[in-house]
This record gives C-alpha cells, sequence and structure tokens, in this order.
C-alpha cells in the first residue's frame, strides 16, 4: 500500500473536490515564483516587522505599568516620611503620670499612663495619640488631622471635639454624664 499525500486522502474522503484542489497548488505555485523573484520576502518582512512592533508597544506598556508602580511606591514613602517628621516636629512632652489612658491598637487595649491634664485634654479632644513605629505620642490635635489626611493609620486617637448645646427640654439636663470612665 503506497503512501497517500494529504490532498488524495482528502479526495478519496470527499472532503474536498477537484477545482479546490487545482486552486491550491496554483496559489502555491505562484508562492514560489514570488520568492525567487523576491516579492514574497517582503511580505515576511512586513510580518516580522509588525510583530516586532506588536512587542515594542506591550514591553513599552510594561515600562510605563512598572513605572507607575515605583512612583506611587515613592510617593507613599515621601508621605510616611512627612508624617514621622510632623509627629516628631509637634510630640507633646509626656508628663509621667498615674492615671491610665486606655485605647485601642490593632484589635489590643494599650494604655499610657498620663497626669491629669493630659487625660482631659486626651478626653476633650485637644490631645490625640499617634504611633510611632513602635511608641506612641502624643500629639495636638490640628496636627493629627492633617496627619489623618494623609494616611490615618498612624493616628490612634482622635477625640473630635464637640461644643455642649444645652436644650432647654432636655429632662436630664440636671444629671452629669461622664466623659471618661475610669477602667
Amino acid at each position: 500500500m503506497a503512501a497517500k499525500s494529504l490532498q488524495e486522502q482528502l479526495l478519496g474522503a470527499g472532503l474536498v473536490d477537484k477545482k479546490k484542489v487545482k486552486k491550491l497548488k496554483a496559489e502555491k505555485l505562484q508562492h514560489k515564483q514570488k520568492v525567487k523573484k523576491g516579492k514574497a520576502v517582503a511580505e515576511d518582512d512586513a510580518a516580522r516587522q509588525a510583530e516586532l512592533k506588536a512587542q515594542r508597544e506591550e514591553k513599552a506598556a510594561k515600562d510605563r505599568q512598572l513605572n507607575l508602580e515605583k512612583q506611587k511606591e515613592l510617593e507613599l514613602k515621601a508621605v510616611q516620611g512627612q508624617i514621622r517628621q510632623m509627629i516628631i516636629q509637634n510630640r507633646v512632652r509626656k508628663q509621667d503620670g498615674d492615671i491610665a489612658y486606655h485605647f485601642t491598637d490593632e484589635k489590643k487595649v494599650k494604655q499610657l499612663y498620663v497626669s491629669s491634664d493630659m487625660h482631659e485634654d486626651l478626653t476633650k479632644g485637644r490631645l490625640a495619640i499617634a504611633k510611632l513605629e513602635m511608641a506612641y505620642e502624643l500629639i495636638p490635635e490640628p496636627v493629627a488631622l492633617k496627619i489623618i489626611e494623609r494616611d490615618e493609620s498612624f493616628i490612634l486617637v482622635c477625640n473630635s471635639r464637640t461644643e455642649r448645646v444645652e436644650d432647654e427640654d432636655d429632662p436630664y439636663a440636671d444629671f452629669q454624664i461622664p466623659d471618661d470612665l475610669m477602667w
């Protein structure tokens, strides 16, 4: 049994007819003649050029994406440096006290011993607690608000200042509610 070509096998199976086989042979012959004359090489070069251009564009897009990521990382580091500098320059000197002020840091309750004046300032919102590396610093409330605008993860406690408004119809006006409860 002799090996049949693919065209003969397709003809035998009835998948193609003789006209289609003749047409494919003619196209193949024309392509060979163009290659001999040098015309087909230009088409191949054009395809290669298009492929190279697509590769260059893809590489440029990847480079742009990497540059954007690096730029965002640098901006984040710059903002963190600014925040660190703001905390260091504006921190309030801690006065050793005997009153523990409790607050949360990463779902853990922490305490900071402060004087009674600082405790009152913390509860009224005049002072805030900021985390700088592994230490807790007290800073004024306006500075804390500026830091929150940049990155709120540095500020652990910043009670909002509220002005007391006396309501004439309040039946509980005679009873004082403590602002801060000692634990």
